[in-house]
């Protein structure tokens, strides 16, 4: 069955034309609109299009596939792209999932991935390192993304507290564990209380204060109340850099409260936490180093391809008392060896090589480039509120990283124009934005997730406000 490899001639035109094909996309991305037209019909017609019987010739089905990337998706690398956390791909990140697809090491044993198990291993400390935790404390792993790392946050703290939970599960608990979250806090974590059959009525949402951070008086009321309840206070997560508004929690007097009621404290610092990257404002999440565990995204900041994400802990034997099985038909070649098989450590079992885009972008930009980068993001979003306020838009969020929620004071009487006024946004592919509900006020969203985004493209986003 050779044909799975095509021979070498082919492989190398493939090679050329892809090539060809990508370069030209991620050189010229700023030239197509920002976003695509969503007609259902259209788009599951373009799909169908082709044949699955018989092939392709390898020019025409890239092309089939570029072609429909191209006109139906939203450009997250495009520069007038303000929406989620998807940056812009690093190029080193895009020629190592090329790396990592083409030798497709399996990382569940280490003895079958040694280097690529050593190179993660290397990275879990060295963010760790950062956070402020001690060298030789530091523990984690890489996960699909910020919702594994959260579950994986919870069900460590389940482990902590109640020896016998990952043997006999919630029959080892006598009482209701309920784990506390700020209003303004990542779905992930009610989603974590479900899959960890806790239920989603365990999560208590804190409200929050004017700055839309965890109000910590409630929390220690909350806290008191369960406990007249019978119930057992088992996580607080501090969130360090809220998806809506970028507002990050106190995390030093979370920690202290944490500490009083013997919580485990989880700090989500998904996108958030890259500021422990730059000198200048790590100060923004300071003490983030009393947090049990943290959750961190390299696809997010620090621009790798999606995904990358990555639970770190300070407590260097929760995760085998968590995760820890054995399996007779695993190798064993490293039995000898003072290792740590990664299917040992995590959810996963079967994955690949995650850590390499990390580490490629390192050893080709080095953490420098990263510090610059983050610096220069933060100025760009300082940039767009200064214009948007002399421009006579009112900004809602109090935040220094660059998310930017504005709008202007009749929204809070007309909830409909902020949606109205995004779509006309959007229809002018010239810019994506989101519209996020800031309390009770519908409010566009825009944040400066791309390292090329610049002051130019900070006045054309403006010029489309203004025309629309």
């Amino acid at each position: 069955m050779k044909k799975f490899d095509f021979d070498t001639k082919t492989r190398s035109e493939a090679w050329d034309y892809l090539l060809e094909e990508l370069e030209s996309y991620y050189a010229d991305t700023e030239s197509l609109p920002v976003a695509p037209t969503l007609d259902h019909e259209k788009i599951n017609e373009y799909v169908h299009q082709p044949s699955l019987k018989s092939p392709l010739a390898f020019n025409e089905a890239i092309d089939h596939v570029v072609r429909g990337l191209k006109k139906f998706a939203v450009h997250t690398p495009h520069p007038q792209y303000f929406g989620l956390f998807n940056p812009r791909s690093t190029f080193p990140g895009i020629l190592a999932d090329t790396i990592a697809a083409t030798f497709n090491p399996q990382l569940a044993a280490w003895s079958h991935a040694p280097f690529a198990a050593e190179v993660e291993n290397r990275l879990i400390e060295e963010i760790g390192k950062k956070f402020g935790y001690q060298q030789s404390t530091v523990d984690g792993t890489f996960t699909t993304g910020g919702t594994e790392a959260n579950i994986t946050a919870l069900l460590c703290a389940l482990n902590a507290a109640f020896t016998e939970y990952a043997s006999k599960g919630l029959g080892a608990i006598d009482k209701n564990p309920v784990v506390y979250v700020s209003a303004e806090s990542h779905h992930s974590l009610v989603r974590a209380a479900s899959v960890a059959g806790l239920g989603m009525d365990a999560v208590r949402a804190i409200p929050v204060n004017d700055r839309l951070q965890m109000r910590t008086d409630l929390l220690e009321k909350q806290i008191a109340e369960d406990l007249e309840k019978n119930c057992y206070p088992l996580m607080v997560t501090a969130t360090m850099g809220t998806t809506g508004t970028g507002a990050i929690d106190d995390i030093k007097t979370i920690a202290a409260i944490a500490s009083e009621n013997n919580l485990w404290l989880h700090a989500d610092a998904a996108y958030g936490g890259a500021v422990a990257l730059s000198k200048r404002h790590k100060k923004l999440i300071r003490d983030i180093d009393l947090a049990d565990s943290i959750t961190f995204d390299a696809h997010k900041w620090m621009s790798v391809p999606m995904s990358a994400g990555m639970f770190i802990t300070k407590h260097p034997s929760i995760l085998s008392q968590t995760f820890r099985i054995t399996a007779d038909y695993m190798p064993k070649e490293a039995d000898e060896l003072q290792i740590v098989d990664p299917f040992t450590h995590s959810i996963q079992w079967s994955r690949r090589f995650t850590g390499l885009k990390m580490y490629l972008s390192l050893l080709m930009l080095g953490w420098e480039a990263y510090e610059q980068l983050v610096e220069h993001q933060i100025k760009i979003g300082k940039l767009l509120k200064n214009e948007l306020q002399k421009d006579g838009w009112t900004i809602f969020n109090h935040t220094d990283l660059p998310i930017v929620c504005f709008g202007k004071e009749h929204f809070e009487e007309n909830p409909d124009a902020a949606i109205k006024l995004n779509k006309k946004i959007l229809a002018s592919g010239g810019a994506w934005l989101s519209v996020y509900n800031i309390n009770g006020i519908n409010t566009l969203r825009a944040c400066i997730t791309n390292y090329a985004t610049d002051e130019d493209n900070i006045h054309r986003l403006l010029k489309i406000l203004r025309e629309v």
